[in-house]
Protein backbone atom coordinates (compact mmCIF):
# COMPACT_ATOMS: atom_id res chain seq x y z
CA UNK A 1 0.00 0.00 0.00
CA UNK A 2 1.35 3.29 -1.07
CA UNK A 3 1.50 6.63 0.56
CA UNK A 4 -0.61 7.58 -1.66
CA UNK A 5 -2.89 5.19 -1.43
CA UNK A 6 -4.06 4.48 2.15
CA UNK A 7 -7.27 3.03 4.04
CA UNK A 8 -8.19 3.11 7.73
CA UNK A 9 -9.11 -0.76 7.35
CA UNK A 10 -6.76 -3.60 8.27
CA UNK A 11 -6.22 -6.36 6.58
CA UNK A 12 -9.64 -9.19 7.90
CA UNK A 13 -11.21 -6.06 9.28
CA UNK A 14 -15.11 -5.62 8.20
CA UNK A 15 -15.70 -1.79 7.63
CA UNK A 16 -19.12 0.09 8.60
CA UNK A 17 -20.94 -0.19 5.06
CA UNK A 18 -19.60 2.93 2.52
CA UNK A 19 -22.83 4.76 2.20
CA UNK A 20 -25.61 4.69 5.07
CA UNK A 21 -28.84 6.71 6.26
CA UNK A 22 -28.98 6.70 9.70
CA UNK A 23 -32.84 7.68 11.20
CA UNK A 24 -33.46 8.09 14.86
CA UNK A 25 -36.86 6.88 15.75
CA UNK A 26 -36.14 8.53 18.76
CA UNK A 27 -35.98 12.41 17.90
CA UNK A 28 -39.59 11.42 15.31
CA UNK A 29 -40.80 10.37 18.58
CA UNK A 30 -40.21 13.27 20.59
CA UNK A 31 -40.98 16.05 17.96
CA UNK A 32 -44.59 14.35 17.28
CA UNK A 33 -44.70 14.39 21.22
CA UNK A 34 -43.61 18.65 21.34
CA UNK A 35 -46.19 18.85 17.99
CA UNK A 36 -49.13 16.96 20.01
CA UNK A 37 -48.56 19.25 23.21
CA UNK A 38 -48.42 22.33 20.81
CA UNK A 39 -51.50 21.03 19.29
CA UNK A 40 -53.44 21.84 22.25
CA UNK A 41 -56.78 19.76 22.78
CA UNK A 42 -56.75 18.97 19.04
CA UNK A 43 -55.58 15.42 18.16
CA UNK A 44 -52.51 14.95 15.75
CA UNK A 45 -52.08 12.89 12.48
CA UNK A 46 -48.72 12.19 11.77
CA UNK A 47 -48.25 12.57 8.08
CA UNK A 48 -46.14 9.43 6.78
CA UNK A 49 -46.46 9.88 2.74
CA UNK A 50 -43.78 9.00 0.90
CA UNK A 51 -41.83 6.63 2.93
CA UNK A 52 -42.62 8.67 5.90
CA UNK A 53 -40.50 11.83 3.74
CA UNK A 54 -37.78 9.27 3.02
CA UNK A 55 -37.29 7.83 6.39
CA UNK A 56 -38.88 4.11 6.29
CA UNK A 57 -42.67 4.43 5.96
CA UNK A 58 -43.54 1.68 8.96
CA UNK A 59 -40.60 2.37 11.57
CA UNK A 60 -41.60 5.93 11.21
CA UNK A 61 -45.52 5.64 11.89
CA UNK A 62 -44.52 3.49 14.96
CA UNK A 63 -42.32 6.11 16.52
CA UNK A 64 -44.74 8.54 15.91
CA UNK A 65 -47.72 6.77 17.41
CA UNK A 66 -45.19 5.71 20.08
CA UNK A 67 -45.33 9.77 20.23
CA UNK A 68 -48.43 10.22 20.95
CA UNK A 69 -49.76 10.25 17.22
CA UNK A 70 -53.41 9.37 17.13
CA UNK A 71 -54.24 9.22 13.74
CA UNK A 72 -51.54 8.54 10.20
CA UNK A 73 -52.38 10.24 6.95
CA UNK A 74 -50.70 9.37 3.36
CA UNK A 75 -51.25 10.08 0.20
CA UNK A 76 -52.23 6.77 -1.75
CA UNK A 77 -54.09 3.81 -0.64
CA UNK A 78 -51.29 1.22 -1.03
CA UNK A 79 -49.28 3.19 1.51
CA UNK A 80 -52.18 2.57 3.78
CA UNK A 81 -52.52 -1.18 2.80
CA UNK A 82 -49.05 -1.57 3.91
CA UNK A 83 -49.36 0.47 7.21
CA UNK A 84 -51.56 -2.60 8.14
CA UNK A 85 -49.38 -4.78 6.15
CA UNK A 86 -46.61 -3.97 9.07
CA UNK A 87 -49.66 -4.45 11.83
CA UNK A 88 -50.28 -0.74 12.12
CA UNK A 89 -53.89 -0.66 13.44
CA UNK A 90 -54.43 3.15 14.14
CA UNK A 91 -55.97 5.11 12.25
CA UNK A 92 -55.42 6.07 8.57
CA UNK A 93 -56.46 8.45 6.36
CA UNK A 94 -55.43 8.07 2.44
CA UNK A 95 -56.33 10.92 0.66
CA UNK A 96 -55.07 10.94 -3.14
CA UNK A 97 -57.24 8.01 -4.44
CA UNK A 98 -58.35 7.67 -8.10
CA UNK A 99 -60.91 5.56 -10.03
CA UNK A 100 -60.33 2.09 -9.89
CA UNK A 101 -58.28 1.40 -6.54
CA UNK A 102 -58.93 -1.45 -4.37
CA UNK A 103 -61.77 -0.11 -2.22
CA UNK A 104 -62.85 -3.94 -0.88
CA UNK A 105 -59.53 -3.78 0.70
CA UNK A 106 -59.46 -0.36 2.00
CA UNK A 107 -63.02 -0.81 3.59
CA UNK A 108 -62.31 -4.34 5.52
CA UNK A 109 -58.89 -3.16 6.54
CA UNK A 110 -60.62 0.21 7.91
CA UNK A 111 -58.85 2.83 6.25
CA UNK A 112 -60.39 6.13 5.83
CA UNK A 113 -60.59 7.49 2.76
CA UNK A 114 -60.68 11.60 1.10
CA UNK A 115 -63.44 12.48 -1.18
CA UNK A 116 -63.39 15.62 -3.03
CA UNK A 117 -66.04 14.76 -6.15
CA UNK A 118 -68.91 13.29 -6.53
CA UNK A 119 -67.97 10.56 -9.18
CA UNK A 120 -65.39 9.53 -6.39
CA UNK A 121 -68.33 9.56 -3.43
CA UNK A 122 -70.59 7.34 -5.77
CA UNK A 123 -67.66 4.69 -6.72
CA UNK A 124 -66.77 4.63 -3.05
CA UNK A 125 -70.66 4.40 -1.67
CA UNK A 126 -71.27 1.55 -4.69
CA UNK A 127 -67.87 -0.53 -3.39
CA UNK A 128 -69.19 -0.48 0.12
CA UNK A 129 -72.90 -1.45 -0.98
CA UNK A 130 -71.55 -4.43 -2.93
CA UNK A 131 -69.35 -5.32 0.47
CA UNK A 132 -71.71 -4.60 2.86
CA UNK A 133 -70.03 -2.24 4.49
CA UNK A 134 -70.01 1.31 5.44
CA UNK A 135 -67.02 3.89 3.96
CA UNK A 136 -65.73 6.13 6.86
CA UNK A 137 -64.91 9.39 4.52
CA UNK A 138 -63.52 12.52 5.10
CA UNK A 139 -64.73 15.89 2.65
CA UNK A 140 -62.16 17.79 1.40
CA UNK A 141 -62.85 21.67 -0.19
CA UNK A 142 -60.83 23.46 -1.72
CA UNK A 143 -60.26 26.46 0.64
CA UNK A 144 -57.66 27.97 -1.35
CA UNK A 145 -55.15 25.75 -2.31
CA UNK A 146 -55.85 24.86 -6.15
CA UNK A 147 -55.36 21.83 -5.70
CA UNK A 148 -57.50 18.83 -4.63
CA UNK A 149 -60.43 19.64 -2.69
CA UNK A 150 -64.06 20.29 -3.33
CA UNK A 151 -64.56 23.75 -5.38
CA UNK A 152 -66.31 26.29 -2.80
CA UNK A 153 -69.03 26.22 -5.67
CA UNK A 154 -69.88 22.75 -5.88
CA UNK A 155 -69.60 21.82 -1.68
CA UNK A 156 -73.23 21.95 -1.00
CA UNK A 157 -73.91 19.70 -3.89
CA UNK A 158 -71.29 17.63 -2.32
CA UNK A 159 -72.47 17.69 1.00
CA UNK A 160 -75.98 17.39 0.04
CA UNK A 161 -74.73 14.04 -1.88
CA UNK A 162 -72.97 12.67 0.92
CA UNK A 163 -75.34 12.92 3.42
CA UNK A 164 -77.87 11.22 1.13
CA UNK A 165 -75.49 8.26 1.29
CA UNK A 166 -75.07 8.38 4.90
CA UNK A 167 -78.83 8.31 4.98
CA UNK A 168 -78.21 4.95 2.47
CA UNK A 169 -75.96 3.34 4.97
CA UNK A 170 -72.93 3.26 2.36
CA UNK A 171 -70.63 5.25 4.06
CA UNK A 172 -70.37 7.89 7.18
CA UNK A 173 -68.63 11.43 6.95
CA UNK A 174 -66.02 11.20 9.75
CA UNK A 175 -64.29 14.54 8.70
CA UNK A 176 -64.05 17.69 6.76
CA UNK A 177 -61.21 18.90 5.81
CA UNK A 178 -58.45 21.14 3.53
CA UNK A 179 -54.73 22.45 3.20
CA UNK A 180 -53.42 25.57 4.02
CA UNK A 181 -51.16 27.11 0.68
CA UNK A 182 -49.01 29.73 2.99
CA UNK A 183 -48.73 28.73 6.46
CA UNK A 184 -44.78 28.71 6.07
CA UNK A 185 -45.85 31.99 6.46
CA UNK A 186 -47.77 32.57 9.39
CA UNK A 187 -49.25 35.90 8.61
CA UNK A 188 -49.79 35.93 5.06
CA UNK A 189 -53.43 36.58 4.36
CA UNK A 190 -54.17 34.08 2.80
CA UNK A 191 -54.07 32.23 5.55
CA UNK A 192 -57.14 33.99 7.59
CA UNK A 193 -58.92 33.46 4.02
CA UNK A 194 -58.74 29.57 4.17
CA UNK A 195 -59.81 29.50 7.46
CA UNK A 196 -63.20 31.83 6.61
CA UNK A 197 -63.95 29.62 3.82
CA UNK A 198 -63.22 26.18 5.87
CA UNK A 199 -65.02 27.38 8.66
CA UNK A 200 -68.37 28.03 5.98
CA UNK A 201 -67.62 24.88 4.38
CA UNK A 202 -68.17 23.38 8.02
CA UNK A 203 -71.25 24.91 8.58
CA UNK A 204 -73.07 23.89 5.91
CA UNK A 205 -72.11 20.19 6.40
CA UNK A 206 -73.51 20.13 9.30
CA UNK A 207 -76.13 22.43 7.82
CA UNK A 208 -76.82 19.35 5.15
CA UNK A 209 -77.24 17.10 8.60
CA UNK A 210 -73.61 15.50 8.73
CA UNK A 211 -71.64 15.22 11.44
CA UNK A 212 -68.37 15.09 11.28
CA UNK A 213 -65.93 14.12 14.31
CA UNK A 214 -62.76 15.51 13.39
CA UNK A 215 -61.87 19.34 11.13
CA UNK A 216 -58.61 18.96 10.64
CA UNK A 217 -56.85 22.09 8.53
CA UNK A 218 -53.24 22.31 10.42
CA UNK A 219 -50.12 21.63 8.32
CA UNK A 220 -46.76 21.66 10.56
CA UNK A 221 -46.24 25.39 10.18
CA UNK A 222 -50.01 25.85 11.11
CA UNK A 223 -49.45 24.04 13.97
CA UNK A 224 -46.47 25.33 15.09
CA UNK A 225 -47.90 29.08 14.60
CA UNK A 226 -51.33 28.92 14.58
CA UNK A 227 -53.51 28.05 17.16
CA UNK A 228 -56.85 29.13 15.11
CA UNK A 229 -56.26 26.26 12.52
CA UNK A 230 -56.28 23.26 15.05
CA UNK A 231 -59.72 22.24 15.02
CA UNK A 232 -59.96 18.94 16.20
CA UNK A 233 -57.02 17.44 14.46
CA UNK A 234 -53.43 18.95 13.49
CA UNK A 235 -51.87 16.92 10.25
CA UNK A 236 -48.04 17.82 10.43
CA UNK A 237 -46.07 15.87 7.69
CA UNK A 238 -42.03 17.55 7.70
CA UNK A 239 -41.95 19.03 11.53
CA UNK A 240 -42.63 14.80 13.11
CA UNK A 241 -38.78 14.80 10.91
CA UNK A 242 -37.61 17.31 12.75
CA UNK A 243 -37.41 20.26 9.51
CA UNK A 244 -38.26 23.46 9.81
CA UNK A 245 -41.81 24.20 7.77
CA UNK A 246 -40.77 27.97 8.56
CA UNK A 247 -38.72 29.90 6.04
CA UNK A 248 -37.23 31.50 8.39
CA UNK A 249 -36.99 29.80 11.44
CA UNK A 250 -34.67 27.18 12.21
CA UNK A 251 -35.37 23.62 12.94
CA UNK A 252 -33.74 23.71 16.42
CA UNK A 253 -35.62 27.03 17.14
CA UNK A 254 -38.86 25.88 17.22
CA UNK A 255 -37.53 22.55 19.27
CA UNK A 256 -37.18 20.43 16.34
CA UNK A 257 -34.26 17.55 16.13
CA UNK A 258 -33.62 16.16 12.52
CA UNK A 259 -34.16 12.68 12.66
CA UNK A 260 -32.50 11.72 9.44
CA UNK A 261 -28.28 11.51 9.20
CA UNK A 262 -26.82 10.24 5.88
CA UNK A 263 -23.18 9.66 5.82
CA UNK A 264 -20.23 7.45 3.48
CA UNK A 265 -17.10 6.44 3.91
CA UNK A 266 -14.39 7.60 1.22
CA UNK A 267 -13.61 4.91 -1.28
CA UNK A 268 -10.48 6.54 -2.76
CA UNK A 269 -7.80 8.95 -1.89
CA UNK A 270 -5.03 10.05 -3.89
CA UNK A 271 -3.09 13.59 -4.50
CA UNK A 272 -3.48 15.29 -8.02
CA UNK A 273 -1.22 17.82 -9.38
CA UNK A 274 -2.67 21.54 -9.90
CA UNK A 275 -4.34 21.92 -12.76
CA UNK A 276 -6.45 18.94 -12.45
CA UNK A 277 -9.59 18.67 -13.70
CA UNK A 278 -12.40 16.93 -12.17
CA UNK A 279 -15.40 14.68 -13.00
CA UNK A 280 -17.17 15.43 -16.20
CA UNK A 281 -16.77 18.07 -18.23
CA UNK A 282 -14.10 19.23 -16.04
CA UNK A 283 -16.30 21.79 -13.86
CA UNK A 284 -13.89 22.13 -11.16
CA UNK A 285 -10.03 22.04 -11.47
CA UNK A 286 -7.74 21.81 -9.06
CA UNK A 287 -5.66 25.20 -8.34
CA UNK A 288 -2.69 23.47 -6.74
CA UNK A 289 -1.50 19.99 -5.82
CA UNK A 290 -4.08 18.51 -3.63
CA UNK A 291 -5.85 15.33 -2.60
CA UNK A 292 -8.65 14.29 -4.07
CA UNK A 293 -11.43 11.59 -2.05
CA UNK A 294 -13.79 10.02 -3.62
CA UNK A 295 -17.50 9.44 -2.07
CA UNK A 296 -20.06 6.59 -3.28
CA UNK A 297 -22.86 8.52 -3.06
CA UNK A 298 -24.48 10.01 -6.49
CA UNK A 299 -27.81 11.18 -8.44
CA UNK A 300 -28.95 7.57 -8.68
CA UNK A 301 -28.42 7.25 -4.30
CA UNK A 302 -30.58 11.06 -4.16
CA UNK A 303 -27.91 13.61 -4.15
CA UNK A 304 -28.96 16.32 -6.77
CA UNK A 305 -27.23 17.12 -9.51
CA UNK A 306 -27.69 20.27 -9.11
CA UNK A 307 -25.06 19.83 -5.18
CA UNK A 308 -22.21 20.14 -8.39
CA UNK A 309 -19.97 22.52 -7.21
CA UNK A 310 -22.16 23.43 -4.28
CA UNK A 311 -23.19 21.10 -1.86
CA UNK A 312 -22.17 20.81 1.72
CA UNK A 313 -20.54 18.06 3.42
CA UNK A 314 -18.38 17.68 6.30
CA UNK A 315 -15.37 15.02 6.32
CA UNK A 316 -12.56 15.17 9.60
CA UNK A 317 -14.62 17.56 11.01
CA UNK A 318 -14.43 20.10 8.16
CA UNK A 319 -16.54 21.35 5.94
CA UNK A 320 -15.98 20.88 2.33
CA UNK A 321 -17.75 21.54 -1.05
CA UNK A 322 -18.28 18.84 -3.50
CA UNK A 323 -15.50 19.55 -6.53
CA UNK A 324 -16.64 18.60 -9.89
CA UNK A 325 -19.83 17.47 -11.46
CA UNK A 326 -22.51 15.16 -9.05
CA UNK A 327 -22.45 11.30 -11.31
CA UNK A 328 -24.67 8.68 -10.99
CA UNK A 329 -22.76 6.71 -8.23
CA UNK A 330 -20.41 9.43 -7.26
CA UNK A 331 -19.25 12.45 -6.08
CA UNK A 332 -15.48 14.49 -5.81
CA UNK A 333 -14.55 16.33 -2.74
CA UNK A 334 -11.09 18.54 -2.63
CA UNK A 335 -9.70 17.99 0.28
CA UNK A 336 -6.80 19.83 -0.12
CA UNK A 337 -3.62 18.84 2.51
CA UNK A 338 -5.56 17.06 5.04
CA UNK A 339 -4.36 13.73 6.55
CA UNK A 340 -7.44 11.85 5.46
CA UNK A 341 -7.95 7.92 4.27
CA UNK A 342 -10.32 5.47 2.18
CA UNK A 343 -12.65 4.60 5.05
CA UNK A 344 -12.83 8.30 6.74
CA UNK A 345 -16.37 9.29 6.93
CA UNK A 346 -17.62 11.55 5.05
CA UNK A 347 -20.93 13.35 6.59
CA UNK A 348 -23.66 15.30 3.80
CA UNK A 349 -26.07 15.84 6.31
CA UNK A 350 -27.82 15.05 10.15
CA UNK A 351 -28.64 16.98 12.73
CA UNK A 352 -25.82 19.71 12.78
CA UNK A 353 -25.17 19.58 16.47
CA UNK A 354 -21.71 18.02 15.32
CA UNK A 355 -20.97 21.06 12.44
CA UNK A 356 -22.34 18.61 10.40
CA UNK A 357 -24.20 20.46 7.17
CA UNK A 358 -28.09 19.93 7.56
CA UNK A 359 -30.87 18.77 5.18
CA UNK A 360 -31.74 22.75 5.07
CA UNK A 361 -28.12 23.65 4.21
CA UNK A 362 -28.36 21.15 1.29
CA UNK A 363 -31.72 22.66 0.38
CA UNK A 364 -30.62 26.51 0.37
CA UNK A 365 -27.33 25.21 -1.70
CA UNK A 366 -29.28 23.42 -4.11
CA UNK A 367 -32.08 25.89 -4.99
CA UNK A 368 -34.99 23.42 -3.46
CA UNK A 369 -36.55 22.40 -0.14
CA UNK A 370 -35.28 19.91 2.79
CA UNK A 371 -38.71 17.90 1.65
CA UNK A 372 -37.13 17.36 -1.57
CA UNK A 373 -33.54 16.20 0.14
CA UNK A 374 -34.61 13.67 2.71
CA UNK A 375 -37.10 12.14 0.39
CA UNK A 376 -35.23 11.16 -2.57
CA UNK A 377 -32.65 8.90 -1.01
CA UNK A 378 -32.73 5.81 -2.94
CA UNK A 379 -33.01 2.25 -2.47
CA UNK A 380 -29.09 1.68 -2.63
CA UNK A 381 -28.54 3.67 0.48
CA UNK A 382 -28.45 1.45 3.22
CA UNK A 383 -30.80 2.40 6.31
CA UNK A 384 -30.11 2.18 9.76
CA UNK A 385 -32.65 2.98 12.83
CA UNK A 386 -31.79 3.82 15.68
CA UNK A 387 -33.93 4.02 19.37
CA UNK A 388 -37.25 3.79 18.56
CA UNK A 389 -40.38 2.15 20.56
CA UNK A 390 -40.07 -1.70 21.42
CA UNK A 391 -42.75 -3.91 19.43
Amino acid sequence: MTENSVSRWEDGEVPVPTRELIVDLDAIAANTAMLAERSGNAGLMAVVKADAYGHGLVPAARAAVSGGAQWLGVALLDEALALRDGGIEDPVLAWLVGPGESWTDALTRGIDLSVSDFWLLAEIAAAAQQAGRVARVHLKVDSGLGRSGSPVGDWPALVEAARKAELDGFIVVIGVWSHLAYADAPGHPTIDRQVAIFREAVRLAEHAGLEPEFRHLANSAATLTRPDTHFDLTRPGLAVYGLSPLRDAPAASLGLKPAMALQARLTLVKRVPAGQGVSYMHRYVTNRETTLGLVPLGYADGVPRDATNVGPIQVGGRRRTIAGVVCMDQFVVDLGDDPVAAGDVVSLFGSGRDGEPTAQDWADATGTISYEIVTRMGPRVRRRYVGGPSL
